[in-house]
C-alpha cells in the first residue's frame, strides 16, 4: 500500500489484508457493502490513529460515500437496463416480439430476456405503449423467466420508461 510500498508496516496487518477483500465485495454489488467498508476504513484509521473517535469518523464518513456512490452507480445501471428494453419495444409493432440485453462498462449486473409489445396507447400528450418483458437468468434447460409488464412513451428522441410500479419489485427504490 502507499507510494513506496509500505506493505502492512504502516497500518498493520489486518487492515492491508482486508481492503481487497473489501474492494472486492464493493465491486460484486453487496448491498452490506458500505457498511463492510466503513467498518474496514474506520478500523484501520482507528488502529493507524489510536484515535477510536478518528475511527469511528472516518467510518461514518466512508458508509456516507460509498453509500451515495452503490445507490447512483446502481440508477445508472438500472436506467441503462430500462432505456435497452424501451428502445428495443419502442421500434416494434403491437404484437411484435424481441430479444433485449444490456452489457455494462463493468460486467456486473449484465441482464438480457425477451419483451413483447402488447398495446399501443395514443394521446394528444404522447405515444405509449405498454410491454411485458422478462429477465432471463441461465442458458438452456435451466433458463429461468421472470415476466414484468411496464409502460413506455415516446419523448422527443427516443423512448424511454413510463411507469414506477412494475420497477418496485425488480429495482426496489431505485428507479
Amino acid at each position: 500500500m502507499g507510494l513506496r510500498r509500505t506493505g502492512d508496516g504502516a497500518l498493520g496487518f489486518a487492515p492491508v489484508r482486508i481492503f481487497p477483500i473489501a474492494a472486492v465485495v464493493l465491486l460484486a454489488g453487496c448491498k452490506a457493502a458500505p457498511e463492510i467498508a466503513a467498518v474496514v476504513t474506520g478500523g484501520a484509521a482507528g488502529a493507524a490513529t489510536g484515535s477510536p473517535a478518528v475511527g469511528f469518523a472516518v467510518g461514518v464518513a466512508t458508509d456516507a460515500g460509498a453509500n451515495y456512490a452503490f445507490r447512483t452507480t446502481t440508477r445508472n445501471w438500472h436506467q441503462a437496463e430500462q432505456d435497452a428494453i424501451a428502445a428495443t419495444a419502442g421500434v416494434l409493432p403491437v404484437g411484435g416480439k424481441a430479444d433485449w440485453k444490456i452489457e455494462h462498462f463493468v460486467p456486473i449486473g449484465n441482464e438480457h430476456g425477451r419483451l413483447e409489445v402488447l398495446r399501443a396507447v395514443d394521446s394528444p400528450l404522447a405515444s405509449c405503449k405498454e410491454i411485458a418483458f422478462s429477465v432471463d437468468e441461465g442458458d438452456g434447460p435451466g433458463l429461468q423467466r421472470a415476466w414484468f409488464t411496464t409502460s413506455i412513451c415516446k419523448q422527443t428522441k427516443a423512448w424511454k420508461w413510463a411507469a414506477a410500479e412494475p420497477a418496485v419489485e425488480r429495482w426496489g427504490f431505485l428507479q
